[in-house]
């Protein structure tokens, strides 16, 4: 099938930068659009950016000036370059994918959902 893995988190000073890394792997797959979700403990998760395989993208107003989502469809990757952090943007952020899995009959639609890397904004 197809799995997710991110890669990139870390403990970073409030207005540090970090950029984040997704990478889909697989067989027999296309990515359609991409997504960074977060969570926070105690808080649900909440949609961060969104990328579609054409490369229009989608920010959280809160994140917007200070979030940039990127693909690299060559590579079935996604990123997320993050600056001016604060200590409200600490939680695991997670990758998703909406994939196609190719079959010789009909393609099947699947949503894929990487393991989490944790972003800490703390002095």
């Amino acid at each position: 099938q197809v799995q997710l893995v991110e890669s990139g988190g870390g403990l970073v000073q409030p207005g540090g930068s970090l950029r984040l890394s997704c990478a889909a792997s697989g067989t027999n797959f296309m990515v359609d659009a991409m997504a960074w979700y977060r969570q926070a403990p105690g808080k649900q998760r909440e949609l961060v950016a969104t990328i579609s395989r054409g490369g229009s993208t989608t920010y959280a107003d809160s994140v917007k000036g200070r979030f940039s989502i990127s693909r690299d469809n060559a590579k079935n990757a996604v990123y997320l370059q993050t600056s001016n952090l604060k200590p409200d943007d600490t939680a695991v952020y997670y990758c998703y994918a909406d994939v196609r899995i190719i079959r010789a009959i009909q393609d099947r639609r699947i949503s894929v959902w990487g393991q989490g890397t944790q972003v800490t904004v703390s002095s």
